[in-house]
């Protein structure tokens, strides 16, 4: 185990690179699942943009016209016939990303929610949310995508300097973002979210402080903070790799982080995810169920899920992969009633794997009751309490295991990239000895992309 914890050069992963693949287990062990809970959130995936942002890599497409009334029809059909194919009986939250989403009519949405509402329950007052540009938010879109059903809206400012925007090819202004905030407050009053990146090339600490201090002036509901990742193939990555931009420093990214708590904190935020603020209770129940490993259905293009299968009695819990590109997916949705392009049953390992990597991301951490569900035979105290990595970590100041279960300190929070590994493997050493299927990988080791809406 490393004697200093590093900045994290992925302070943001979430969703879209959540754990997966591995066949199921076949050696005795904890069973998961054996009440597969009836309720699963789900996520839809809107794949096109007008315009690709020059640091996106996200499954999303810029074509010259999408057909709506064939991607419409082929959401609507996969949703019913994956949630038949679950045991799915109530969805929880909905979660419309992309993509760009906004660029759908609220027509489409409506139709999905109706398909869902139709094939399970779908509480009144669930969470709906609808991820939007602010250039594609006009009062009367979204005017209409409230009567659609959509309750809450994250809006994907990333920026309030124009020249930041421009940089990341953002199609909006700040002055554009800031009347999209406000007809969205006025609409989603205590329900609107905004993005925010931190860590773009030549940003200060100082510049970084003021955005966020101008941006607490609009929305105190919902903050989402992301360290802007340089991934290959974008042209903001080309820039910065051919020197045409600086490259911020893990320092400076440290700072920054920080800096954004400590502001956030102060304004009666709670910090309640790695990325995530909220004040009032306005925590997204949506991606708090990633987070928590429930279940969840992937809808759309390269969306991800999590379910188990109604013919699977209760047990197995599958990772799914919808086909990625949009055409191709629809050929298969209008040909068997779903685009899943991969499932691989998880092994009770990477289920604990997973639980692990994700719940870790939450101030509340890993309670005794959810490790229980995926581990009824070995307690977190048993995996973690015992001399080993995990103990050190304790000692260290980086994490905490007690009544309420496991979690990570604020200082643990900050650098979890760098504690999971350790983690990881005390989880695959213990469970190897308890006769399971040991397997040496990690989370970072795997294929990621997939269900966002983090």
């Amino acid at each position: 185990m490393a004697a200093a914890r590093s900045w994290p050069r992925k302070l943001a992963a979430v969703a879209g690179a959540l754990p997966g693949g591995g066949g199921p287990g076949r050696a005795p062990g904890p069973a998961p699942d054996t009440a597969a809970p009836a309720t699963a959130a789900l996520y839809v995936h809107w794949p096109y943009c007008r315009k690709r942002c020059s640091y996106c890599n996200f499954n999303t497409y810029v074509v010259p016209a999408v057909d709506e009334a064939a991607v419409r029809s082929c959401l609507v059909r996969e949703a019913q016939t994956l949630l038949r194919l679950s045991q799915v009986h109530s969805v929880t939250s909905v979660f419309f990303g992309g993509g760009t989403p906004s660029l759908a009519s609220p027509g489409t949405i409506a139709a999905v929610l109706e398909a869902v509402a139709g094939a399970a329950h779908l509480p009144a007052g669930a969470e709906v949310t609808l991820e939007a540009n602010p250039s594609s938010t006009s009062a009367s879109a979204l005017d209409g995508f409230r009567a659609a059903g959509v309750n809450r809206l994250s809006i994907g400012i990333q920026s309030l300097d124009d020249a930041e925007l421009r940089m990341l090819g953002r199609e909006h202004t700040a002055a554009e973002a800031l009347k999209a905030v406000e007809a969205a407050r006025g609409l989603f009053p205590g329900r609107t979210s905004i993005d925010l990146l931190f860590g773009l090339p030549g940003q200060s600490r100082d510049a970084w402080a003021q955005g966020l201090e101008a941006t607490l002036r609009v929305c105190d509901d919902h903050i989402s903070l992301y360290q802007l990742t340089l991934e290959r193939g974008t042209a903001l990555a080309a820039q910065v790799r051919g020197g045409a931009l600086p490259a911020p420093p893990q320092d400076l990214l440290a700072d920054m982080y920080q800096t954004a708590r400590n502001v956030l904190v102060a304004a009666g935020f709670r910090h309640y995810e790695v990325s995530n603020f909220a004040r009032k209770g306005a925590l997204s129940t949506h991606n708090l169920s990633y987070w928590q490993a429930e279940q969840y259905i992937g809808v759309g293009p390269g969306a991800h899920g999590r379910f188990v299968l109604r013919a699977e009695g209760g047990c197995g819990r599958e990772a799914r992969v919808q086909t990625l590109e949009p055409v191709a997916w629809m050929r298969e949705v209008q040909s068997q009633g779903h685009g899943t392009r991969s499932r691989a049953v998880l092994s009770p390992l990477e289920q604990l794997e997973e639980l692990l990597t994700l719940g870790l991301r939450t101030d509340e951490g890993i309670t005794h009751k959810r490790w229980g569900h995926f581990s009824p035979q070995l307690s977190l105290q048993a995996v973690f309490g015992e001399p080993g990595e995990a103990r050190a970590l304790q000692q260290e100041g980086w994490l905490v295991l007690d009544n309420g279960g496991l979690r990570c300190t604020w200082a643990g929070l900050a650098v979890l990239d760098s504690l999971l590994p350790d983690l990881l493997w005390q989880l695959q050493r213990v469970l190897g000895a308890a006769r399971l299927p040991p397997r040496a990988r990690t989370a970072g080791e795997r294929g990621g992309g997939g269900a966002r809406g983090l």
